[in-house]
């Protein structure tokens, strides 16, 4: 199969297209898995991180890609959940910038019928991440208004959607007047240029329950400052920065709660679990447009240094595809 192998460490260069045997080919599917023959892969952050080498560990070798879209191709032993020919999406851990990638049937969801396979490739990281942060982690709850650092990302974009579905209003910050009107478009009460405002001072009457931050640094006294009595602030990323000061006497004062999560790490037990309750409380959504991909643009699975820059660019709005 064809798939996209990182090289070394380094920048997005390294992305190199090459042959590779597919995952059943010497010892078979594992006991619960399935072969899906991939159509289309999101890209992510994440993805950028480990082809640097920011995770502390040598990807050369490595395949990136943590969701995909496409057909099941095979079943392993003990599989009962799909059958050959059927359309699904799944979060992996890692190799979905392949042709082909194994996956526990349990993180696998049905591509609805009335998306394509590029939509639904942006749906599972983003989705689960929003799911298992602001509503598991940090109780989102309706009437609460919830704060999207990086409101016009994949996350960003979901967040907004799903906050306001189940009842709250959201604001959001990003980085240009149109990032910030296609936020508002999408939900948003207001959204901020960070980089002509400053989001604290513009949001300091609005009230906040709940931030989702994936900046980091210098954001965290100012969300400290804007959050509400009880409120709650929840990171999945430190873009900006890994250190920040914190005033301890205000976090006791207002009773805040400071929380954090990576998705990639988590059990597969964890993982199945969070996808069937996202199958019973999200994918509905899809069906009748109340929850809408975002698209930025799609790149053949070859030009997966191109969707690097793209990412890397942060000019994107939404999600960035590869096409397979």
């Amino acid at each position: 199969m064809k798939a996209i192998v990182i090289t070394q460490p380094g920048e997005s260069h390294v992305l190199e297209l090459q042959d590779k045997l597919k995952p059943d080919t010497q010892r078979g599917l594992q006991p619960g898995h399935i072969l899906i023959r991939v159509r289309a892969a999101g890209v992510n952050r994440s993805d950028v991180m480990l082809r640097q080498g920011g995770y502390g560990t040598n990807p050369t070798g490595q395949i990136p890609g943590l969701e995909v879209a496409g057909t099941v191709e095979a079943c392993g032993p003990g599989t009962s959940r799909w059958k050959i020919g059927e359309r699904v999406c799944a979060l992996i851990k890692d190799g979905g910038y392949a042709e082909f990638v194994a996956v526990d049937e349990r993180h696998c969801l049905a591509v609805p019928e009335n998306l394509s396979f590029v939509e639904a490739a942006s749906l599972p990281e983003t989705v689960l991440t929003v799911w298992s942060t602001v509503f598991q982690l940090a109780h989102l709850q309706p009437g609460e208004k919830l704060l999207v650092h990086g409101g016009s990302s994949g996350i960003g974009v979901t967040a907004i959607q799903l906050a306001k579905v189940f009842g709250s209003p959201v604001y959001a910050t990003a980085g240009s007047d149109e990032k910030c009107r296609f936020c508002e478009e999408l939900g948003a009460e207001k959204c901020v240029n960070y980089k002509t405002d400053d989001f604290e001072t513009v949001l300091k009457d609005a009230g906040i329950d709940v931030i989702l931050d994936m900046v980091g640094g210098e954001y965290l006294p100012k969300n400290i400052r804007l959050l509400n009595m009880d409120g709650r602030l929840t990171y999945i990323n430190s873009m900006q920065g890994a250190n920040a000061q914190l005033h301890i006497p205000t976090l006791m004062q207002k009773r805040l709660t400071i929380t954090g999560s990576t998705l990639k790490p988590r059990s597969d037990d964890f993982k199945a679990a969070l996808t069937a309750e996202v199958a019973q409380r999200v994918w509905p959504l899809l069906a009748d447009d109340r929850l809408k991909t975002i698209i930025d643009r799609t790149f053949p699975l070859a030009e997966a240094a191109n969707a690097h820059d793209r990412m890397e660019s942060s000019e994107h709005i939404g999600k960035i595809i590869l096409e397979v």
